[in-house]
């Protein structure tokens, strides 16, 4: 059977589950809605998809430092409890955020974060691009929603694939950490530092 975005989306909708996982479960249940749902809660992820309203005040701030010290990245992960913060488990996922932090640059934590006049702005450029490249007015619009999205999913960290397995979203990443953990967890910001980054340097010339 062929599994269709609307069917993912559905599943999505349902559970709160991340996409990736969704697809997963329906391509093993063959399309049967409820037993995609039985499969995410025997693997627990429907139930972290509930804990994501539960406040996260504990945590850690990991700091990763690229060889050669020219690259480095900041990042605060929050849990419910110091316990959790102590294990080995969210350690590794904070390690594991702060190197995609490192290699994947995104600007922003979730695409909430970003002003409704950046994407303003982003949709006029990506339109007049569509237009530029001779494409019909009708599907300009659907264009500009396709590329809107991708502009999400490599802006926001949590929309990235995972460098360490592209089949997944970060967040995806995140919600089977909480699974595991038993608590709610969020990624409350970062700061990316590049030796050189953002410094003009025709005017450093003159």
């Amino acid at each position: 059977m062929t599994i269709t975005s609307a069917m993912v989306k559905e599943l999505r909708e349902r559970t709160g589950v991340g996409m990736m996982d969704c697809k997963n479960a329906l391509v093993e249940t063959g399309g049967d809605m409820e037993k995609a749902i039985e499969v995410l809660r025997t693997r627990g992820l429907a139930k972290a998809a509930k804990k994501a309203g539960r406040i996260a005040s504990e945590g850690l701030v990991e700091a990763y430092i690229h060889m050669g010290a020219r690259l480095g990245v900041l990042v605060e992960v929050n849990c419910e409890t110091d316990f959790v913060a102590r294990t080995e488990e969210f350690k590794q996922l904070c390690r594991d955020i702060a190197m995609q932090i490192a290699a994947a640059k995104p600007e922003y934590v979730r695409r909430e974060e970003i002003l409704a006049s950046v994407i303003a702005a982003e949709e006029r450029i990506l339109r007049e691009q569509a237009l530029q490249e001779g494409k019909p007015e009708k599907i300009v619009d659907k264009m500009v929603a396709g590329r809107i999205e991708k502009f999400y999913q490599e802006a926001c960290l949590l929309e990235q694939n995972f460098i360490r397995d592209p089949e997944k979203k970060v967040i995806d990443v995140i919600h089977e950490a909480i699974a595991k953990l038993g608590e709610n967890i969020n990624v409350r910001r970062f700061a990316r530092f590049e030796v050189g980054e953002g410094i003009d340097k025709t005017a450093c010339e003159e």
